[in-house]
């Protein structure tokens, strides 16, 4: 290829010969050029960092993203105590019903409803009222009843505690008196006192009553003790004697048979022995002596006869 340039202004030219190879290399830097500044703009434009929009916008969103997370918890915390509370005090509340019941039953059963134990009505309060206009009235706690009640059920313990201790001292008095009838069949046939022998026919001091009853009767403690004597004693026969404490002691006499031994516990009531008519005796019948302080007493004082 041959290519004409003119170099002044007179006229004259120059030629210039371009061999093949030559015009192909020209023309493939052409091409590349424009393709190099295309690829170099668009990595470029890649790498750029990307501007950030709203920047405040963005914190603010995310701040109340944050504050709505925490007000959840919260309130599922908040509902799962006043689930737990309100269980706390559906229990106290039925132990309170069933000690206000246990408390009347025992008042009854003790004979003590005359208003000393009273377990349908709440404890007595009260007190000058202080008014503060300052305070504004709130609701009531759910902490706070429960704390109310948990004071009732107190009361309501303490009453049975103390009404537990006058029942069982109650019980121990009873069970220490000598009021229980020794027999329960027959008739009294001889009383305390100067009276004919039945022996000798003179007067003679008897120290007990007489039951008489037949053979074989069932006799019982007249109250509770502990036996100190239990065998064959010369005119009384087979005897027993129970010591029951404060100087107080019991002797039965003529028995058939002994049903316990020396040693033995006895409760007011319990069968000791059986009717006979062992030792000095007309026939089968019960000699009782009680003793105060080792002198013999009327039993009729103490024993229930009828």
């Amino acid at each position: 290829m041959n290519i004409i340039i003119l170099t002044d202004r007179h006229g004259a030219a120059r030629a210039l010969t371009l061999s093949l190879p030559v015009l192909l290399a020209a023309g493939a830097a052409l091409i590349a050029v424009p393709v190099m500044v295309v690829v170099l703009t668009w990595s470029v434009l890649t790498d750029a960092p990307q501007p950030v929009l709203n920047t405040d916008a963005d914190l603010a969103w995310q701040e109340t993203l944050t504050d709505v997370e925490v007000e959840d918890a919260t309130s599922n915390e908040s509902q799962a105590q006043l689930e737990h509370m309100t269980q706390q005090l559906a229990r106290l509340q039925t132990r309170l019903m069933r000690l206000d019941a246990l408390g009347e039953r025992l008042t009854e059963l003790a004979d003590m409803s005359d208003g000393e134990f009273d377990f349908s009505n709440d404890p007595g309060m009260g007190g000058p009222e202080l008014l503060n206009n300052s305070l504004e009235h709130e609701s009531p706690d759910v902490q706070l009843v429960l704390d109310k009640l948990a004071d009732r059920i107190d009361s309501r313990t303490q009453q049975l505690k103390l009404l537990e201790e006058l029942m069982v001292n109650r019980s121990v008095d009873s069970n220490a008196l000598l009021d229980f009838k020794p027999v329960h069949q027959g008739h009294i046939s001889s009383g305390f006192g100067r009276r004919s022998d039945p022996m000798t026919g003179r007067i003679a001091m008897h120290t007990g009553l007489d039951f008489a009853a037949p053979r074989g009767t069932p006799i019982f403690a007249v109250g509770a003790g502990v036996v100190t004597f239990a065998g064959r004693n010369g005119a009384y026969g087979n005897m027993l004697e129970i010591s029951h404490g404060d100087g107080y002691k019991t002797r039965y006499a003529h028995a058939q048979t002994l049903d316990i031994k020396k040693g033995d516990l006895v409760s007011k009531g319990q069968q000791v022995a059986t009717v006979g008519s062992t030792g000095r005796s007309t026939g089968p019948h019960l000699h009782l002596e009680v003793f105060r302080n080792g002198m013999a007493v009327n039993p009729a004082r103490y024993i229930a006869l009828k």
